[in-house]
């Protein structure tokens, strides 16, 4: 077993999972305590990634977003791109949704991840039950076992709110909330004065629209993971704290 590093833990070089198979990751020192392997399931605007984020500085893991591939894969160029890749980024070009195969495609890809020495939490994958059945096979392909579906609950209403409460600075792209992190001034920047807008995909009817496609998907792939008896279901609280003591005894359980 690994020995146990000290805290707080350092994120861990995730080279493979953003950039593919060809590139190695960069692993310094011990793993955590043990390697913890949990999807993480909820609804755009729950905060899955603040809680992610505090996870791997408490007890060690490799937060593995799909939504960070894409983003990499997008900023890096068609030109390195595996196939599958090429192929969903064609299609987020086009404004499609990506196909399930091509996601499970791309993350059976980076199967390495899966079997790491850090663990991984799993943050936008599976989305579809079919994913969910996938994932399932890639995971005992890497003789690796999930130690639970952590799901977020918030309500519609409060996610619109928190979601369409969010500015970003045009000039250093710092991110505040006009209800939990609000700006000293109004419309301005604290770190560098420069002036903060609205996304356009954080208007609140954009919004609404893409909790309606979650849902549409959503209820299949917590019924596959609760007929597993891996799902928890965890309501946010009112500050990401209150919300990680909850998720923090649901790791230290399982």
């Amino acid at each position: 077993m690994s020995t146990t590093r000290s805290h707080p833990h350092k994120p861990a070089d995730r080279a493979v999972w953003l950039k593919g198979p060809t590139s190695s990751c960069n692993l310094e020192g011990p793993g955590p305590r043990r390697p913890w392997h949990v999807v993480l399931l909820g609804p755009p605007g729950v905060g899955k990634g603040t809680q992610a984020d505090l996870i791997v500085q408490t007890i060690g893991a490799c937060h593995l977003s799909t939504g960070d591939i894409f983003r990499a894969a997008i900023a890096a160029g068609l030109d390195k791109a595996s196939p599958a890749m090429r192929q969903a980024l064609v299609e987020m070009q086009r404004g499609a949704l990506v196909p399930d195969e091509l996601v499970v495609e791309i993350v059976r890809e980076r199967i390495g991840c899966m079997a790491c020495q850090q663990g991984f939490l799993l943050d936008g994958f599976p989305r579809t039950a079919a994913q969910a059945q996938a994932l399932e096979g890639i995971l005992d392909k890497a003789s690796v076992k999930l130690d639970a579906a952590i799901a977020f609950l918030a309500d519609d209403s409060e996610i619109v709110s928190r979601i369409s409460g969010r500015r970003v600075c045009r000039a250093c792209k710092a991110t505040f909330n006009l209800e939990m992190s609000p700006p000293r001034t109004a419309g301005v920047c604290d770190k560098c004065g420069g002036e903060l807008y609205q996304r356009d995909d954080d208007k609140p009817e954009v919004v609404r629209n893409r909790l309606a496609t979650y849902h549409a998907t959503a209820n299949p792939v917590l019924e596959f993971y609760r007929q597993k008896g891996l799902l928890h279901e965890i309501r946010v609280g009112r500050t990401p704290q209150e919300t990680f003591e909850l998720t923090h005894k649901v790791l230290l359980a399982v």
